[in-house]
C-alpha cells in the first residue's frame, strides 16, 4: 500500500502520539509498504522546536532506498504561553503550512490517508487530500482534543464557541471511511454518533514488550547505582509534565514520606510544568529531578522504580489513555493511578496497581503507603501488569491486526463494516 501519514507530532518525539505515530510509520515501512509523513519539527513535550530542527523551515528527509518512511516537516509556531488562543494559533500554522505539501502529495496517488488526532485542525486538510488523490481516509484520535481543549479549561466550557467546535468535529469526523481510538471508552465515545456506528474500531497503542521487560531480583541497575538509591523503595514519574498529569498531586505525596528514609521519588520528564514542580520540591532531600530520558534507556529507568505513579486529572481519564501506562505494566511493576472509578485508566489499572480518585492527595498518600508497607503486594501486582501487557499490548500483534484492518478498507469495504463492527464490540 502506499499511506501517506499526516501528524502533528512524530519522531524523535519521546513521549505521546509522536512516539506512536513515528513507530507505526517504521513498523508498516519494514512490511513493504511506501510510506510518506507530513509533520511538523519535534517539539513536545517541552515545547520548543528540537535541534538541529528549525520552526519556520521545510524539510525533507528521505528514505533513501530503505525500507524507511520519507518525512515532510513543515513550519509550526511554538507558543511560549499556553492560553487557549495561543494553542489555537499554534495548531492552526501547522493546518496552513502543511496544506501545500498534502496538495502536492496527491500527485504521488496515495490509497490511504491515515492522520492523527490531534490535531483536529488539520483534518479537513486530510479530507481535502483524499479525495482529491481518490484515497480512503482514516482517522485515528489519541486524544479528544477538542473536549480535553473546554474541560481543562483552555477555552470557555460555554457558549457558542463550545457549540461550533463540537459541530464541526462530528462533521469532518463523520467524512472519514474509518475511524479509530485507542480504549474502548473512547470508540464509546465516538460511537455515540450514530453515523459512525460501523465505522469506528479500536487501534490501541502497544508496548514493546520484548524491549520493556521486568528485570531480575537480583539484577543490577544503573540509575539506582549512579543516584545512591541501592536499597530505596522508589517511586517514579515518568513522562510528559503538563497541563493533564495532574502532578499538584505530587508534593503532598513527598512531604507525607519526608521522615521516611526508606522512600525516594524520582520525577523524570519535560513539559510546561515541570519549572513549576521543580521549584516546589527543590530542597526536598528525597526527591530527584531527570530530563526525559532517551528509548535505549527506558527499560533501565522503568525498572529502577519499586511503584510507578500515573497521576491525571479530574475529568479528563476518558479523554486521553496515558501511553506511558504501557511501559509501565510492561516492566512489571505496580501503578498507583489517579482515576476516577468507571474510567478506562481505572478499568486497566484494577487488577495491576492500585487506582485512586483523581485530584485526591490524602488517598493517594494512603495507597503509597500501603504499597512501601506490603513487598509482596507489590510483587503480585506486578506479575498481574505484567502478563496483561504480553496479552493485550504487544506491538508486534496489534499492528499486524492494524494492517488487517487497512488491507479490509481497501479491498472489500463494505464487507469491512461488518468484521469491524462485530470485532468492536468483543473488544
Amino acid at each position: 500500500m502506499r499511506i501517506l501519514i499526516y501528524a502533528l507530532n512524530y519522531t524523535p518525539e519521546l513521549t505521546g502520539s509522536g512516539k506512536y505515530t513515528g513507530e507505526m510509520a517504521a513498523w508498516l515501512a519494514s512490511r513493504g509498504h511506501e510510506i510518506h509523513v507530513v509533520t511538523a519539527p519535534p517539539y513536545y513535550p517541552e515545547w520548543r522546536v528540537h535541534c538541529p530542527y528549525r520552526a519556520g523551515e521545510y524539510r525533507v528527509e528521505p528514505a533513501a532506498g530503505r525500507p524507511v518512511p520519507t518525512v515532510y516537516r513543515c513550519p509550526l509556531w511554538v507558543p511560549p504561553t499556553h492560553g487557549g488562543t495561543a494553542r489555537v494559533l499554534h495548531l492552526s500554522s501547522f493546518a496552513l503550512s502543511s496544506l501545500p505539501v498534502m496538495v502536492w502529495q496527491t500527485l504521488w496517488r496515495p490509497d490511504l490517508v491515515f492522520t492523527v488526532e490531534p490535531t483536529f485542525f488539520a483534518a479537513p486538510v486530510a479530507l481535502l487530500s483524499a479525495a482529491v488523490s481518490g484515497a480512503a481516509s482514516w482517522l485515528h484520535v489519541q486524544d479528544f482534543e477538542v473536549d480535553a481543549a473546554f474541560d481543562l479549561k483552555l477555552l470557555r466550557p460555554d457558549g457558542r464557541a463550545h457549540a461550533l467546535a463540537k459541530n464541526l468535529e462530528n462533521f469532518f469526523t463523520e467524512c472519514f471511511s474509518q475511524v479509530s481510538s485507542v480504549s474502548s471508552k473512547m470508540v464509546e465515545r465516538i460511537r455515540a454518533n450514530r453515523h459512525l456506528l460501523s465505522r469506528v474500531v479500536l487501534f490501541p497503542n502497544w508496548s514493546d514488550v520484548e524491549m520493556i521487560r521486568p528485570a531480575p531480583p537480583d539484577a543490577a541497575n544503573s540509575y539506582r547505582q549512579e543516584l545512591g538509591l541501592t536499597r530505596k523503595i522508589v517511586f517514579l514519574y515518568s513522562g510528559n509534565m503538563g497541563a493533564k498529569q495532574g502532578l499538584d498531586v505530587l508534593v503532598p505525596l513527598v512531604d507525607f514520606f519526608k521522615e521516611d528514609p526508606r522512600v525516594h521519588f524520582l520525577f523524570c520528564g519535560n513539559g510546561v510544568y515541570r519549572k513549576e514542580l521543580e521549584k516546589q520540591v527543590q530542597h526536598r532531600p528525597n526527591v530527584t529531578m531527570l530530563k526525559l530520558q532517551e528509548n535505549d534507556r527506558m527499560n533501565e529507568l522503568l525498572n529502577a522504580a519499586d511503584i510507578h505513579l500515573l497521576p491525571q486529572k479530574r475529568g479528563v481519564a476518558d479523554l486521553v489513555m496515558p501511553s506511558k501506562l504501557n511501559g509501565i505494566m510492561a516492566s512489571g511493576r505496580p501503578v498507583i493511578a489517579t482515576a476516577d472509578e468507571g474510567t478506562q485508566v481505572a478499568q486497566v489499572v484494577a487488577g495491576c496497581g492500585l487506582v485512586v480518585p483523581a485530584g485526591d492527595a490524602k488517598a493517594l498518600c494512603e495507597a503509597s503507603a500501603r504499597l512501601v508497607e506490603s513487598a509482596d503486594l507489590r510483587m503480585s501486582l506486578g506479575q498481574a501488569a505484567r502478563e496483561y501487557a504480553v496479552k493485550y499490548l504487544n506491538k508486534e500483534l496489534l499492528l499486524r491486526r492494524f494492517e488487517l484492518d487497512m488491507l479490509a478498507l481497501l479491498t472489500q469495504p463494505e464487507k469491512t463494516q461488518e468484521v469491524h463492527l462485530a470485532r468492536s464490540y468483543r473488544s
